[in-house]
């Protein structure tokens, strides 16, 4: 994906548990005349919590520890145990804090870039049997929609040229080196299975080529 223009709209402290970070706002803008993607969106959303000292595009004279993350508000928010999206996003924030610094790129692209309504949609097919993929197909969707081009460009406005980052993805760090940010190492996303949602995770696994160790 294209954009006409990528800018920051805000920035502000954000407290948190972990830690106190600094939440930056972005759009990303499609030019005109651009096909939106399946959310219809023509202008997307991100924010980057920085934690630590980044501002010369390492972080407290680092390679930064990076962690892209798609939304998903029934993990995230609800607890949802269909997936291991929250306990990746945790994983993350604990790993960035206990290195004294780094960058957390949240990334408005629900259900693969779906978006929520067909995401359930799809958890009703995924209730008769279907697989995440399968079901996304049978939306008429691919299996996945999502374009890492938005955090790319948010890191290169960040001054970041090189990431160690925390993904079971393959793509991301793909992605990332496609758009001119060398991955210089990769950090395991990898957590722990729940019944719920092991079936989810050997589908990535194993038809999306996720690097997941620890299923059977």
């Amino acid at each position: 994906m294209q954009y006409s223009r990528v800018e920051k709209i805000a920035e502000a402290d954000l407290p948190t548990r972990w830690g106190s970070f600094r939440i930056l706002g972005f759009e990303g803008h499609l030019p005109p005349g651009a096909t939106p993607g399946p959310m219809g969106k023509t202008v997307e959303e991100a924010v980057a919590l920085v934690y630590g000292d980044c501002s010369d595009g390492n972080c407290n004279g680092k390679t930064p520890i990076v962690r892209v993350h798609s939304q998903c508000l029934t993990g995230d928010v609800f607890h949802s145990l269909r997936c291991d999206c929250r306990q990746q996003l945790e994983l993350a924030l604990d790993t960035i804090t206990a290195h004294g610094a780094g960058i957390l790129i949240y990334e408005a692209q629900e259900g693969r870039g779906i978006g929520l309504m067909a995401k359930l949609r799809a958890y009703e097919l995924q209730d008769q049997g279907r697989d995440t993929i399968q079901a996304n197909e049978d939306l008429g969707y691919r299996s996945d929609h999502r374009d890492f081009t938005l955090p790319a460009e948010i890191l290169k406005q960040l001054g970041v040229k090189a990431v160690r980052l925390i993904t079971n993805n393959p793509e991301k760090v793909q992605a990332m080196e496609n758009a001119g940010i060398k991955v210089v190492e990769r950090i395991s996303a990898e957590v722990a299975a729940e019944l719920t949602s092991q079936k989810y995770l050997e589908v990535k696994r194993d038809k999306m080529g996720h690097l997941i160790g620890s299923l059977l």
